[in-house]
């Protein structure tokens, strides 16, 4: 579940998923803020699952917070007139913030109900409903207006216009416009507060009670944190016993809560994936209470969790996810790496020519020191040549696995080629070594159908300083009737979200396929199809659409006053949104000789 990030930020990520054990429960407002007076310092979750504070925000002239959830039919159909005065004042430096308060909402649910009414400004989770308390704030579908020093100036409705029965035609006085202008123009607003309608904000349930380790907890991590969270597993600590377990409790509770573990960054709402990982509302809430009634263990000899499966086979076979391999290539020299600094991309060629043509059904990118390397791409060249990504097979990154296809599905190595990498190292405080390896496996069935790819990317954008939601697209065509095996989403540490939508060539549907709300750099995985479900029809076109924050709020930004464009290093950005297909007709009927992976004519 808290699977290992693998490089130099993970102290920083424990750091911050390891605060104070969550608050008991408590009323929503305990006591009224005082119009002119700052609120109480409050944090709250960005969509990168970072605390942070209004004061991330950099100097504002005003704030105005929009309380939302997503279950409430007002408060999201009160976006769009929030977008449109966000969009008229954050020139004139107002901060819009929506604020979502829904006590089942996880931080993914947040940003994918701002993208899906076309919201641009930024999203955040009131976890533990601390801003909500602070401004006084009892309903969703109510905003709030601090000034720059984040004091309470106006709380209540937008306007007359919004309704939770609907939409009424007059709008009357223009309340919150009006507040902002006042705020603005450094003047107090001639009305303070105003009744709003929406949803009521309800304060955390009291938490069961009786709740055990050994009852209802253990089997819960069996199902779905084990899997990395095993002696010798990806995660950095066990969860295979009681007294473990019970230790990270706090811990867990909160990550539970917010949606950041077990690790699924797509909205739950578009797409059907064999590899989602997730809990459900019920078994999030038995995390969190047994957590704040004392992680109690039960059965004096509860035992320990085995480990899953996978473990086994990774032992049998030297530590190789995909079984045994057929070929294990190893980087002919040791990579050094510094104690620190930002790191160039670096190249290897290894030491194999597929002097035939080659099928691939397997493979598997494994570093000697998971600790320094970020990701790792692979692609086949020709000798000479230089690493191109149009010729990209797989990668291994943060949160990632090998790439494994269906019996039948294999990748073509070209003859005359070779196996090119190119591996991002981060710095660990001190000297390093690396040398990366690649199993591959052959065929163990006759090869149907090739492997294909879309690398759905834009290289001519340029990212404004301080734009919170720059939009790039990019698009591919299905060329023939085709299958999708499965997406994955590669940007750099401004990339916020990004969109695939499938439009049929008589433009008659148009269907989201992935929406990554949440998108993390340092934790990147596949979005694998249940096999043979998902089906395009020739002429079908693949839209991808990025959104990048290139704002101070952004807490991995490098420089908010950079215009931002294509490049390899991680300071730069890329926009890339892969999609992998096989054709439907396509019956190639080869049979492939296990001990080398070349096609028996």
């Amino acid at each position: 579940m808290f699977a290992s990030l693998g490089h130099a930020v993970l102290a920083a990520v424990l750091a911050a998923c390891c605060p104070a054990p969550l608050a008991e429960p408590q009323e929503v407002v305990s006591t009224r803020a005082t119009f002119g007076e700052p609120i109480a310092a409050c944090d709250f979750f960005d969509v990168r699952f970072t605390r942070q504070t209004l004061s991330d925000f950099g100097p504002c002239h005003a704030f105005v917070l929009c309380f939302t959830r997503v279950d409430c039919p007002l408060a999201p159909r009160q976006l769009p007139w929030l977008e449109q005065l966000a969009r008229e004042f954050a020139p004139l430096g107002a901060q819009f913030v929506g604020v979502d308060v829904g006590g089942d909402d996880t931080v993914v649910d947040a940003a994918a109900l701002a993208l899906d009414h076309g919201t641009t400004f930024p999203f955040v989770l009131d976890h533990d409903l601390a801003t909500a308390r602070a401004c006084g704030a009892t309903r969703a579908g109510e905003v709030v207006v601090l000034d720059g020093q984040q004091r309470l100036r106006y709380r209540g409705r937008i306007d007359r216009r919004h309704r939770v029965g609907g939409e009424q035609g007059e709008p009357g006085r223009a309340d919150l416009r009006l507040a902002i202008e006042a705020v603005l123009a450094g003047r107090t607003p001639d009305v303070a507060e105003t009744p709003a309608e929406g949803c009521l904000i309800s304060p955390a349930p009291i938490p069961s009670t009786g709740i055990t380790w050994s009852e209802h907890i253990a089997p819960l991590l069996a199902r779905h944190c084990v899997e990395c969270h095993h002696a010798g597993g990806d995660a950095p600590f066990a969860l295979q016993e009681a007294a473990s377990a019970a230790a990270h409790a706090a811990m867990i509770a909160e990550v539970v809560a917010i949606g950041r573990m077990p690790p699924w960054d797509a909205a739950r709402a578009h797409g059907r994936f064999t590899n989602q990982r997730g809990l459900i509302a019920g078994e999030r809430r038995l995390l969190m209470d047994w957590a704040r009634t004392g992680a109690a263990i039960g059965a004096p000899d509860a035992r320990a969790l085995p480990a899953p499966a996978g473990a086994a086979v990774r032992a049998a076979n030297g530590g190789w996810r995909i079984g045994p391999p057929d070929l294990v290539l190893t980087t002919p020299t040791e990579m050094q790496v510094p104690a620190t600094g930002i790191l160039p991309y670096q190249y290897a060629i290894l030491p194999h020519v597929f002097v035939e043509e080659t099928w691939v059904e397997a493979v598997e990118i494994r570093a000697e020191n998971p600790r320094v390397m970020h990701h790792c791409n692979l692609a086949h060249v020709r000798l000479g040549e230089a690493y191109r990504t149009e010729h990209f097979i797989t990668g291994q990154v943060p949160g990632g696995d090998p790439l494994e296809l269906e019996p039948g599905v294999a990748v073509r190595l070209p003859a005359g080629s070779l196996l090119a990498l190119q591996i991002h190292y981060v710095t660990a405080g001190k000297e390093e070594r690396d040398r990366i390896a690649v199993a591959l496996r052959f065929p163990r069935t006759p090869v149907q159908k090739e492997l294909h790819h879309f690398e759905i990317a834009d290289q001519h954008f340029a990212i404004p300083p301080g734009a919170p939601a720059h939009a790039v697209a990019a698009s591919a065509t299905f060329p023939v009737d085709a299958v999708g095996i499965g997406m994955f989403v590669h940007m750099h540490l401004r990339g916020r979200d990004m969109r695939f939508e499938a439009i049929t060539a008589d433009l008659s549907s148009r269907e989201t396929l992935l929406l990554v709300p949440t998108y993390d750099f340092d934790w990147q995985q596949s979005y694998r199809w249940i096999p043979g479900e998902q089906r395009f029809a020739a002429g079908t076109r693949v839209e991808c659409l990025a959104h990048f924050d290139n704002s101070r709020f952004n807490p991995w930004n490098p420089d908010p006053t950079a215009t931002v464009r294509f490049g390899q290093q991680t300071a730069q950005e890329m926009m890339y949104g892969f999609l992998f297909w096989t054709a439907v007709d396509e019956k190639l009927n080869l049979a492939v000789d296990r001990a080398t992976g070349r096609a028996r004519r």
